[in-house]
């Protein structure tokens, strides 16, 4: 069965201020531009190719404020409402177009969004001859291993993705490799720090090798580092990061697991609840970064939130080697975390013009080989 593969293109129609975006990703990408730029529009369209592969169309658009919400607000053409999303990779290829209920739609929901098409395909490129699988509506065909094509005797529903639904390691190989790929994919936003942040109170010491999205569970992911993966480069961050400063991991007889970082010149180590919010922060980002399972696509939207200048290069580092392991997309308004990434990094610098955002220095003639599925 093919693994998880490095997305060369994304493809974005109609997303918020997403008009019409198609561009190369590399190993390592760093997005960035003025604020209101796109920047945010640009992750979450991201992440919204991976939730829609693993949950359909309305629970994801529901929490982006409903398919009304996320659509372009500018001008579009006289053609039927669509919202398009896709992705292009050396092994497997995938797009989906969403769109309204027609008028005449008895179900009474007419601003939920109708997945319209979707494909998936081999390579990067769109053919007749690389398509694998398609659906059109609520038909559905799938390519077997001799290459013949096969109708679905039912129907898929409205909202229903075929990679949330036909991911079949038998029957299907191809839609259940993109379905897993997609739902490995890891995106970074929210990390509490205040107060009453959870990260500030003692962990369990048990095996932790993803840190969770909310970061709740970073006691158990440094333990996890610690233990079986990259000891040496974890304390080295930290001493990097913070002069010479050692982290301590500590784990009572209950397995309870306290955090715990000696400074130089001070003669205890301050423990979790009494570090600074970009202190907490660096070593949420550290724990995502040197996971032991690390994924195929890692995503960090702002990493730079709540950090001194002064600790960008230490993330840099980490970020690029990161990259050895994952792809990695950091999306900046960062200036001293763009340099110090700069030199392994494509940067894509979006700009905003009359509502519409689009790639600085990127014209039609610049953008990869896409086709979209037809209606």
């Amino acid at each position: 069965m093919p693994g998880p593969s490095v997305i060369r293109t994304l493809a974005i129609e109609n997303y918020r201020s997403l008009s019409n975006v198609v561009t190369e990703l590399g190993s390592l990408t760093v997005v960035t531009g003025a604020n209101g730029s796109g920047k945010t529009s640009f992750y979450r369209a991201l992440r919204l190719l991976a939730e829609l592969a693993r949950d359909g169309a309305i629970p994801t658009l529901a929490r982006e404020g409903g398919m009304r919400s996320a659509l372009h607000a500018g001008q579009r053409s006289a053609s039927p409402v669509a919202m398009r999303l896709g992705f292009a990779s050396d092994d497997y290829s995938y797009a989906i177009d969403l769109g309204l209920p027609q008028a005449t739609d008895a179900s009474g929901f007419r601003l939920d969004p109708q997945i319209k098409t979707e494909a998936v395909w081999s390579g990067e490129v769109l053919r007749p001859a690389t398509l694998v699988a398609d659906r059109q509506g609520n038909r559905v065909r799938t390519r077997d291993a001799d290459g013949d094509w096969h109708t679905a005797e039912w129907r898929l529903g409205e909202h229903e993705s075929i990679l949330s639904a036909l991911a079949d390691p038998a029957e299907t190989p191809e839609l259940y490799a993109l379905r897993e790929q997609a739902k490995r994919w890891r995106f970074y936003d929210s990390f509490r720090t205040d107060a009453d942040a959870a990260v500030r109170r003692p962990g369990l010491a048990t095996f932790t090798p993803v840190l969770a999205a909310t970061g709740n569970d970073l006691a158990g992911a440094l333990a996890t580092i610690d233990r079986i993966g990259e000891a040496r480069a974890l304390r080295a961050a930290v001493d990097t990061a913070f002069d010479g400063s050692v982290l301590e991991l500590t784990e009572d007889e209950d397995g309870t697991c306290r955090i715990g970082l000696r400074q130089p010149g001070l003669r205890r180590p301050l423990g979790a609840a009494e570090l600074s919010d970009g202190t907490l922060r660096f070593l949420l980002l550290t724990a995502a970064l040197l996971s032991p399972r690390p994924p195929g696509l890692l995503v960090l939207n702002e990493p730079e939130s709540s950090l001194h200048p002064s600790l960008m290069p230490a993330l840099a580092a980490l970020v690029a080697d990161a990259a050895e392991r994952s792809q990695v997309v950091v999306v900046t308004h960062s200036a001293d975390l763009m340099r110090a990434l700069r030199p392994s990094a494509r940067t894509l610098e979006l700009v905003k013009t009359g509502g519409v955002t689009t790639v600085a220095g990127e014209g039609l003639l610049d953008a990869p080989r896409w086709t979209w599925p037809k209606r």
